[in-house]
């Protein structure tokens, strides 16, 4: 007996929005990244339903959303849905708390140390937080330096790995 897709519409429209990367770092989807926040389906008078996809950048000046917008456009209008809204909020602001951990393992594997902590958003009063050595992606050495607070986007910092000597990028707890 075959197996009945029990997904809603609306699940199958989640999935198909969350195949989407990022372009700057292509392994991660944007669901991956967190900045997928809500696919709606809803009647536009057509014969297929409309769909509205609510992203949130990573930062307000992100210079990815406007090729995220066009990928998650290209994506439903081939899945079958011609009418597609993307709508970007900026309240409440992304934080790296929102990837997911496959996301996370995703950036180690291609090489950018993941974010480690959680953002200041979702502290409470309590102990202070210690600021800890970053895992270099390459040889996994705590061993490791800060070069630079901006890396090759605003999102991830520059260091380099004491023990093996390979600089990498590390996504920034934001």
């Amino acid at each position: 007996m075959p197996e009945m897709d029990t997904k809603t519409a609306e699940q199958q429209a989640w999935d198909i929005a969350a195949t989407v990367c990022d372009p700057e770092i292509p392994v991660l989807t944007v669901a991956d990244l967190g900045i997928l926040r809500n696919v709606q389906l809803f009647d536009d008078g057509g014969d297929v339903p409309a769909v509205q996809v609510t992203i949130t950048p990573t930062y307000s000046g992100c210079p990815a959303m406007d090729a995220i917008r066009d990928d998650l456009t290209a994506a439903f209008q081939n899945a079958g849905y011609p009418q597609v809204r993307v709508e970007l909020v900026l309240s409440p602001a992304w934080t790296t708390d929102w990837m997911t951990e496959s996301g996370k393992a995703k950036l180690q594997e291609y090489g950018i140390a993941p974010p480690s902590g959680h953002s200041a958003a979702v502290r409470h009063a309590g102990p202070v937080r210690l600021s800890l050595a970053v895992k270099c992606p390459q040889c996994s050495s705590l061993n490791t330096k800060e070069l630079t607070r901006f890396g090759s986007t605003s999102c991830k910092a520059l260091y380099v790995c004491q023990d093996c000597k390979e600089p990498f990028d590390y996504f920034k707890v934001l």
